[in-house]
């Protein structure tokens, strides 16, 4: 489907010169298939062309230009399939050794006595400095670049980002890009730039300040239509009548009782608000906000009982099949422990068999199944309910625009909970989840062991993969997170395809090293977090993708490598992955730069566990030049917009829409004529993909 922008139809991407087969497949992988599609893939950050710096004043891991002259021939070394061509640089401070791998061409190039601007990573081999693999300008061609930013954009395997900046320019040079869809009068107030500028300046700014003036617009946009959009869903949840009330049950309460736990203050006023908006007279619609381990899952196990005990179907959502899994074992362990008679549960996941799939529709049509636990195969065209009246989700499937339509064609729209493990301050809760009650459990079980922190450079390793053995040795397991799947053009940091390697060079043979990333299928995923789960996989090497994925309480070693490239709210959901059991757990942050910057922020997550102080401090710290690198997580991964670090933005794009929604609830004034286009076709299509 080709869709519409303003008034401008986006052409497919094979449409470009360059583009055939082959490309645009590679471009599918990253979810790409048309020039509108290519013109919000922003870029991830920016190579800034400085002036080149002294050879005595470089720093290990920092990427500069450096003004030398070649003091030697080309040396030519083969160290198994790779040839290492190297040379020795100089300038008036020092000698800098320089090498590339499989690049012969560069001996008719490289003469002694030339002089040539080289720009690379400094690392430090052998107790020395050296430059790798840098790029090679004549002093002629660097001057024309000088303070420049060329963007650099996310990559798959085979994709290059000097073909993305030619097609980009392809489209920017050749297409009517769209029209202006906010009114004069909130540009102006608002201090807002052009659209079409923005979207020309983000890929091709001329330097910071015109950048954050692009980027600041696409934000603006981006949050506004998704306030927007929440706000108008929130009217329509409003308006539709309860049909499913309930009355307070006793068996709750003997649930409760029967735990071999006692509910935190928290929990109990949380799981109040839950009983209380069941029992009302208008649909729930509410958020459960509280840190990894304060025990959520219990109040939507309760939510559950109580529902079943009034006479309805409850269903409960969650983002893997291995969590699917988990909740119905630990659901159906909880009624048989409880004896509750009333409950009768099924699993429904992707993997779950035709035939299975067949006997559990049925049971769910005629009412048989009450309790449907699940992953998104729970609101798939077949699944008929016969009296739905509450669905809990994580909020990685936000329950929103496209699932309620799905279920309320079906029936009546049922009571919604949302359970959500990002700690976010409660002034931008409000605003991201303009349309829910917020509850917040802001306290842990009293079994819970404190999580013991560090933060370490990287010359720790060595110790930190002898503690992991020792933990392993011990019967434990571990996660080790990377910020990359896959090596990447001009990204630095540690890839998991490569470290999985790495480390099972460096553990003995009898320590299996398991790999997760989601490129991966669905299916190798799921079976990679099984045998986590079971213990078969003793270290797993990782992205972030384990965020939301297993309960593996004998894990106790959490290891992020790069942990300046994510955000503070994004580490101590990683770190809460840990701690799940008996056992003490550590945490390690591996800090691959060495500014003080970094390790502030860093040091924040060394001091504290509490999960909601973290992401307020990480407010406070974020400025205007942090804008690569760092992202949170969790559902609300929008395109360009990061509701921390443009906090700011947030609040100015809900006060507009506010404005907005009261001057024209339908925006059916001439002045929001191609604003509702805009929002229409948002809704359409990119609430689908913030997992709404």
């Amino acid at each position: 489907m080709i869709r519409k922008r303003g008034k401008t139809v986006a052409k497919l991407l094979r449409e470009l010169k360059g583009v055939g087969e082959k490309t645009e497949k590679l471009f599918q992988k990253i979810g790409i298939t048309t020039t509108d599609d290519l013109l919000h893939y922003y870029p991830r950050n920016y190579d800034s062309y400085e002036a080149p710096e002294e050879i005595g004043s470089l720093k290990e891991n920092s990427v500069v230009s450096v003004r030398g002259t070649v003091t030697a021939g080309v040396y030519v070394n083969r160290i198994r399939n790779l040839q290492v061509i190297s040379i020795t640089v100089a300038d008036t401070t020092g000698k800098l050794p320089v090498v590339w791998f499989n690049a012969p061409y560069l001996k008719n190039t490289l003469k002694k006595g030339s002089c040539f601007i080289f720009r690379g990573k400094i690392s430090r081999k052998k107790g020395h400095l050296e430059m790798e693999h840098p790029e090679i300008f004549t002093p002629a061609a660097y001057e024309e670049i000088l303070h420049s930013m060329q963007p650099i954009y996310g990559l798959t395997a085979g994709l290059t980002n000097k073909l993305i900046i030619k097609l980009m320019h392809q489209i920017l040079d050749e297409q009517s890009l769209q029209t202006e869809f906010l009114p004069d009068e909130i540009k102006e107030f608002y201090h807002l730039a052009d659209d079409n500028y923005a979207i020309s300046t983000v890929h091709f700014p001329g330097n910071m300040q015109e950048l954050l003036v692009a980027r600041k617009r696409l934000v603006f946009d981006e949050f506004l239509l998704f306030i927007l959009a929440v706000q108008i869903l929130k009217g329509k949840t409003e308006e539709a009548p309860n049909a499913f009330p309930m009355k307070p049950v006793w068996i709750t309460e003997q649930v409760m009782e029967g735990l071999p736990y006692h509910l935190t203050k928290a929990q109990l006023n949380a799981w109040h608000e839950i009983e209380r908006d069941l029992c009302g007279h208008t649909l729930m619609s509410r958020l459960v906000q509280g840190d990894v381990g304060s025990g959520k899952t219990i109040l939507a196990f309760l939510a559950m009982i109580l529902t079943v005990e009034n006479g309805y179907q409850a269903a409960l959502m969650v983002p893997t099949e291995v969590l699917a899994n988990q909740h119905f074992e630990a659901f159906t362990k909880l009624i048989e422990e409880q004896e509750i008679s009333s409950c009768h549960p099924v699993l429904l996941t992707g993997s779950t068999t035709q035939k299975e799939k067949r006997r559990i529709y049925g049971e769910i049509a005629s009412g048989e199944a009450n309790v449907i636990i699940g992953t998104h195969a729970l609101i798939q065209e077949k699944v008929v309910y016969e009296n739905l009246g509450l669905v809990i989700t994580d909020e990685q499937h936000r329950f929103g625009v496209k699932q309620r339509e799905a279920l309320t064609t079906r029936g009546n729209a049922p009571h919604v909970l949302v359970m959500s493990a990002t700690p976010i301050p409660r002034t931008l809760a409000i605003i991201v989840y303009g349309d829910l009650d917020i509850s917040i459990i802001d306290e842990l079980p009293a079994m819970r062991l404190p999580i013991k922190n560090c933060v370490v450079g990287t010359s720790y390793r060595p110790k930190a993969y002898s503690f992991i053995e020792r933990q392993v040795r011990e019967g434990r397991q571990a996660y080790v997170i990377c910020p990359m799947v896959e090596e990447s053009e001009g990204a630095d940091g540690e890839n998991v395809t490569d470290y999985t390697a790495r480390l099972r060079e460096i553990f003995p043979s009898d320590i299996t090293i398991g790999m997760l990333h989601g490129k991966m299928k669905p299916k190798e995923k799921n079976g990679i977090m099984e045998q986590f789960a079971r213990g078969e996989i003793q270290v797993l090497v990782s992205t972030t993708v384990v965020e939301v994925g297993v309960n593996v309480p004998n894990a106790t070693v959490m290891m992020v490598e790069n942990a300046e490239r994510f955000g503070l709210a994004q580490l101590h959901q990683l770190r809460g992955r840990v701690g799940r059991g008996a056992y003490q757990s550590y945490c390690i942050f591996m800090q691959g730069n060495e500014e003080e910057e970094t390790s502030r922020r860093l040091e924040i997550l060394n001091k504290s566990n509490d999960g909601f102080f973290i992401a307020g401090e990480d407010l406070k710290l974020r400025g205007p030049g942090d804008l690569f690198g760092i992202r949170q997580s969790g559902q609300l991964e929008f395109r360009i917009g990061d509701i921390y670090q443009d906090s700011d933005v947030l609040k100015a794009a809900s006060d507009a829409a506010g404005g907005i929604l009261e001057l024209d609830r339908e925006l059916d004034l001439p002045q929001h004529e191609k604003l509702k286009e805009r929002l229409n076709a948002y809704m359409k299509y990119d609430l689908e993909n913030l997992g709404l």
